[in-house]
């Protein structure tokens, strides 16, 4: 036996001295569950609810009024549908991308006497065939928002992917009337007449939410969140001249909008990595 066999048989039963003598090393050890990090892309679906005691609007003489708010504007629930890119980290926290479209169903609130020079006197609009037009008039709004989130785990050996959901954002909101006719052409409230009346407004959005956060141990397919989210948005008129007999505007619209607005949601999570080995040991 040469030289480097000798010390490569001396090395070999020193390291199994080594292991036979520290029993932790031969059994095994606690079960553990592994962290995400990951990339995600998101779909939510919903119902927005906007708020009658707490939104306004400010006219320039500082006077406020509720009767131009999105709740005296559109009968609610709106729905609601939004895509989501969110970047999560093993402790926790989460970086979010929010986009959102909201409508309503043919839910524009006194209509006839917002724009009583379109509608006759039997309450119809009369289409280029002279007969009704049967125009819908629904609110549609979207909004994009980036925010911070965090997710504070409950059960952090079982599962701490999941947990209670906290999250805040920001971003940039509009909303407007939207007239659609369904039997007949309506020039009335089609192209330039139709921005006379379709209330459109932009501004700023706050959002804060709070739900539960869950991520599946063994499934890409089952994560999801739901959420209560409460938002305030502050937006002006986008129109040079608006007309609004209900409210007495006929001209530019210099008030400015608070409104609150509720909202609940449910959004299905798709990671866009392979999940980490959510079981390993230490042997």
């Amino acid at each position: 036996m040469n030289i480097r066999e000798k010390i490569f048989c001396r090395v070999l039963v020193a390291l199994l001295l080594t292991v036979g003598a520290n029993p932790s090393a031969t059994a095994q050890g606690d079960h553990k569950t592994d962290t995400l990090e990951c990339h995600i892309v998101g779909f939510n679906v919903g119902m927005k609810i906007p708020s009658t005691r707490f939104s306004f609007g400010t006219a320039p003489d500082g006077s406020t009024s509720d009767r131009a708010t999105m709740a005296s504007l559109y009968a609610p629930p709106y729905m609601n549908y939004g895509l989501n890119a969110i970047y999560k980290y093993k402790n926790g926290w989460l970086v979010t991308l929010d986009g959102d479209l909201w409508f309503g169903n043919n839910n524009l609130l006194y209509r006839k006497e917002r724009m009583g020079s379109v509608y006759t006197h039997d309450s119809i609009v009369i289409g280029t065939g002279g007969t009704d037009a049967s125009v819908t008039c629904y609110n549609r709004g979207f909004s994009f928002q980036g925010g911070l989130g965090k997710v504070i785990r409950l059960a952090p050996k079982k599962n701490p992917n999941s947990g209670i959901l906290a999250r805040m954002s920001a971003g940039y909101v509009r909303q407007q009337t939207i007239f659609m006719p369904n039997y007949d052409r309506a020039p009335q409230v089609d192209g330039d007449y139709g921005l006379l009346y379709d209330h459109q407004r932009h501004g700023f959005i706050l959002t804060e939410s709070l739900g539960y956060w869950f991520m599946s141990n063994n499934s890409n397919l089952l994560n999801l969140y739901v959420s209560f989210d409460i938002s305030q948005s502050w937006s002006w008129s986008t129109r040079d001249y608006v007309i609004d007999d209900y409210l007495g505007i006929h001209g530019k619209d210099n008030n400015r909008y608070f409104d609150l607005i509720y909202s609940i949601k449910l959004c299905w999570m798709f990671p866009l990595k392979g999940k980490a080995s959510h079981e390993y040991y230490y042997y």
